[in-house]
């Protein structure tokens, strides 16, 4: 799915086979609220004291989401083709969020906005399963990061990382990926170098 020539029925359809089977009245409901959105690389998708108002779906790019502490940026997550970004605080509690979403390469993203979906999950059960399982994706994908972070080694939290992102590992840059395993950019490139000769 890296292809732009994308309709809105393709990104419903692909919604539709990740989250929830979907009828063809189904499919037109979540296609009508679809918003496309491009990106160019550096640009903002949120900003930070906006209030998050959409589930954004990456049909082409990579993004990053961060916020500041201590005069650093952190990374707290990052996505490329087929992912969902969203901040889920700031959508829920409707409030501006500390997070920012920026663009790494040039995106296309497809929007859901949250006020649309729950009014139109109101009225089919596939859309609200479909909403269901976005929201547990991403407490899962949250609580497994906490956890990584937590109990394992930096030298496991980036084979992990690598095994499950093979994307980020080619495109994202070093000092995010860095930031997002919760070590130093020199930390990590010791750990790359490492598993490098041991596989020679």
């Amino acid at each position: 799915m890296h292809n732009i020539g994308l309709t809105k029925r393709d990104v419903a359809r692909e919604l539709a086979r990740r989250y929830s089977t979907m009828t063809h009245d189904e499919l037109d409901v979540l296609e009508n609220i679809l918003v496309p959105m491009k990106f160019a690389k550096g640009e903002k998708v949120l900003c930070e004291k906006e209030t998050c108002r959409h589930i954004y779906w990456i049909v082409k790019g990579l993004v990053r989401q961060f916020y500041h502490k201590n005069g650093q940026e952190l990374t707290e997550y990052m996505a490329v083709e087929n992912y969902i970004v969203m901040s889920i605080e700031s959508l829920f509690k409707e409030e501006p969020t500390r997070m920012q979403i920026v663009a790494l390469e040039p995106t296309v993203i497809y929007a859901l906005p949250k006020l649309q979906l729950e009014q139109v999950a109101m009225r089919s059960v596939n859309i609200q399963i479909l909403y269901r399982k976005i929201l547990e994706e991403s407490l899962i994908q949250s609580q497994l990061h906490a956890d990584m972070l937590r109990f394992e080694t930096a030298r496991d939290r980036y084979i992990k990382f690598a095994k499950h992102h093979p994307q980020l590992v080619l495109r994202a840059p070093l000092v995010h990926i860095a930031s997002y395993l919760q070590m130093t950019p020199e930390i990590l490139s010791r750990i790359r170098k490492a598993l490098l000769m041991e596989e020679r």
